[in-house]
């Protein structure tokens, strides 16, 4: 007994004077001894140190936590950790805004890169009905991002019952069935999109054709419809009308004809199933935008605006000028033989192509789906086309489409710097520019000036400042058919240039399977066409794709600066520039006669030798030539890379014949583009 009473007195012993290890606690719940204050016991006994002398440890409580936390030598650095942290949020909250106060505004993806316009009934037949269709264009997707292209460009293929299938629209809302249906267009757009492609479509607001149903109902005068359309009272006696004025079409002869359901004559620009539309009519301006919102809602990404400076005539009615004012008035019958002044671009038109972009602007808010507007400016002076770019606080069109370079009938030096210079020097500050050889209803550059200018036109275009528009077959080379055994009725001279796309050297170069195309191929299909070209290493195709890569890649071409170095008869030459890359580019183009060319005199400093970038003729690119004495053959064409630090826009002498579409820097060291330059 006395055994046991002894080990109990040990273990109250050891009670009394040990340490409650909390690294072992597992509820800081768990009800501790509670001591009366009073009693002479302590939990630590005599051995209990000092809590000066405590150490950290792992599971200290909170109490002990605090006792620490206090110390100098805890606070401070946690003092200092937090300011800096501040501090650094800060400077990034400061830099960020920095930079994008710095950063000029990045390029729009109608900006990017290059489009295609596609004419789709000659594009690719799907069915094997002789039509190309949409089905057609979705087939071939694959072989357009080849081009780089960023953006499609698709004409008018609403139906109609024009065989031409370009104006006189019956049904906006529609597909005409020669190209397939709604859901052939959906499937279309989403293919393009997930392509990472943009599509624009072609828009004819001016006129329609005498079977929509607007028409008929403006001829029988039903509710608002009645002047949906331009009418007024005319003469009509055995069968002659005598208009109310002097007004020509485009197509010649008067402008009025006479409806005998409504016995009045309506007014029509172009043919006479294709009666122009009433924009002094608001309602009419409500249809038109409300077709707009369909295609908008569908997800086109833009529109080509044609014929927007027919919109609206003069009131007065009052005769338009004779060119020849001796010409007797009854043999005026061709549009060049009067001045268009009553029936073109008149007061109030550049109002309604705000309004368009107003509404488009609504479509553009939600991030990355910026809508584009582009103009028809055929056939405009200079100054009336600068006019749809709008003004600096209210935005008309992205850009009017230049068609300028494809009213050349011959090249020179000189006639395509003028082109240039004409448009960059008028074109308002902070706009971008865009340049295209070819079209639906223009003449293909092959047939107009030679197979020998295909390449070197296509090294214009891509290496000027904005965006290079192709027409589809330009970048192989593809020419106008001959005019005969077409079985259209149409206007013969607007369909040599819309021949089907040759794909191939098989029967109808590959465009239809049919036993009949609607146009005849070209005659040289067998050589000229995708299939050959893409083998090719000398091809235009394959020359194509590299410009329409180093496009892409380099930002001396897509921001760059361009400079004259010098101009004449045969040769244009100019460099491509930017601040903060110490190279450039210099382009050095042949339309002449064969030339021998130095560029040492154009600029000094110049090394001897250079190296070719790119050339029109395959063999040379990559070597180097002697910047004493380029020879170059007609239509032939190189771009040169050479280091330079003092760029050309700095310098006096070569200020006045510099050029800047969206003006940027670029900084080497933090890889950004910035506008304080």
């Amino acid at each position: 007994m006395a055994e046991e009473g002894s080990k109990r007195d040990s273990i109250k012993m050891n009670m009394k004077g040990c340490q409650t290890n909390n690294g072992f606690v597992q509820n800081e719940d768990i009800p501790e001894l509670d001591l009366d204050p009073g009693s002479s016991e302590h939990i630590l006994g005599p051995e209990e140190p000092n809590a000066k002398n405590i150490q950290p440890y792992a599971g200290m409580p909170k109490e002990v936590l605090f006792q620490f936390s206090g110390q100098a030598r805890y606070r401070v650095p946690r003092e200092i950790l937090f300011w800096l942290v501040v501090v650094s949020v800060l400077v990034l909250i400061g830099a960020t805004i920095a930079i994008i106060a710095i950063s000029p505004k990045c390029l729009d993806w109608w900006q990017a890169g290059p489009m295609y316009q596609i004419y789709p009934r000659s594009f690719k037949d799907s069915d094997k009905d002789g039509n190309g269709d949409l089905k057609g264009i979705q087939d071939k997707l694959d072989y357009i991002t080849t081009l780089n292209i960023k953006t499609i460009w698709i004409t008018s293929f609403y139906k109609s019952s024009l065989r031409d299938f370009r104006y006189g629209v019956e049904d906006f809302r529609e597909i005409d069935p020669i190209f397939g249906t709604m859901e052939d267009f959906e499937n279309l757009l989403a293919a393009i999109h997930d392509k990472g492609l943009k599509l624009i479509i072609d828009f004819i607001p001016n006129h329609t054709s005498d079977k929509h149903a607007w028409f008929q109902l403006s001829r029988t005068r039903t509710g608002k419809y009645t002047d949906y359309y331009i009418w007024h009272d005319c003469a009509h006696e055995n069968g002659i009308t005598t208009p109310p004025n002097n007004w020509l079409s485009v197509y010649g002869n008067s402008s009025w004809h006479f409806d005998e359901v409504r016995n009045q004559c309506y007014f029509h620009q172009f043919l006479k199933e294709q009666p122009d539309l009433n924009f002094r009519n608001p309602d009419v301006q409500e249809e038109i935008k409300e077709i707009m919102q369909f295609w908008l809602t569908k997800g086109v990404d833009g529109f080509s605006f044609n014929a927007v400076k027919f919109l609206l005539e003069a009131m007065h009615l009052r005769n338009e000028i004779q060119v020849n004012a001796s010409q007797i008035p009854d043999t005026v019958t061709r549009y060049s033989e009067l001045y268009h002044d009553f029936t073109t671009t008149q007061e109030g038109m550049h109002d309604l192509v705000r309004s368009f972009r107003q509404t488009m602007d609504k479509y553009s808010r939600e991030p990355g789906r910026y809508r584009f507007l582009g103009t028809e400016a055929y056939a405009e002076s200079i100054d009336r086309t600068m006019r749809y770019y709008g003004l600096s606080f209210i935005q008309e069109a992205d850009f009017p489409f230049n068609n300028y370079f494809t009213t050349l009938d011959t090249l020179s030096g000189n006639t395509v710097y003028e082109v240039i210079t004409a448009w960059m020097e008028n074109m308002p500050e902070g706009k971008w520019p865009n340049w295209m050889t070819g079209g639906p209803d223009i003449t293909r550059l092959t047939s107009r000036l030679g197979n020998q200018y295909v390449n070197i036109m296509n090294m214009l275009l891509f290496t000027l400042p904005g965006t290079p528009i192709t027409y589809y077959g330009e970048e192989i080379g593809m020419g106008n058919i001959l005019a005969t055994n077409l079985n259209e009725s149409y206007d013969v001279n607007t369909l040599l240039s819309k021949s089907p796309m040759q794909w191939d050297n098989s029967s109808n170069a590959g465009f239809s399977e049919g036993n009949h195309t609607w146009l005849p191929t070209s005659s040289d299909y067998h050589t000229v066409n995708v299939d050959v070209q893409k083998t090719q290493p000398t091809s235009a195709l394959k020359l194509y794709q590299a410009l329409s890569l180093l496009h892409a890649n380099e930002l001396l071409l897509s921001r760059g600066w361009f400079c004259l170095l010098r101009n004449d008869s045969r040769v244009l030459v100019y460099t491509r520039e930017l601040d903060g890359i110490d190279r450039v580019f210099i382009v050095v183009l042949n339309f002449g006669e064969s030339t021998l060319l130095n560029l040492q005199e154009m600029i000094s400093g110049l090394p001897v030798r250079l190296s070719i970038k790119l050339s029109t003729n395959s063999a040379s690119t990559g070597s180097q030539v002697d910047t004493r004495g380029i020879f170059l053959e007609r239509g032939e064409g190189v771009l040169l890379e050479h280091k330079m630090k003092n760029l050309l826009h700095r310098q006096t002498a070569f200020r006045d014949r510099c050029f800047i579409s969206s003006r940027a820097c670029y900084s080497s060291a933090l890889d950004i583009l910035y506008s304080s330059c």
